[in-house]
């Protein structure tokens, strides 16, 4: 995979998620990933999906440490 391919999978990524076609939890594992393979060839990393990727860290971070309501 080149840096074009990487580019492109990161606007797919992006597409995806404001179509609503995936949900938070893939469209962080694929963000994750593309990233990762960004940093692996030293390519530059978009702040927004840099952004983008902490905030669902974080949000998925509160989700598992929040106690359980019982219903």
């Amino acid at each position: 995979m080149d840096k074009q391919d990487l580019e492109v999978l990161a606007s797919e990524v992006l597409e995806q998620m404001e179509s609503g076609e995936l949900e938070r939890h893939e469209i962080h594992e694929r963000l994750r990933q593309t990233l990762d393979q960004m940093r692996a060839f030293g390519m530059p990393l978009p702040d927004d999906l840099v952004a983008l990727e902490q905030e669902l860290s974080g949000e998925f971070l509160d989700e598992a440490q929040a106690p359980e309501v019982e219903k």
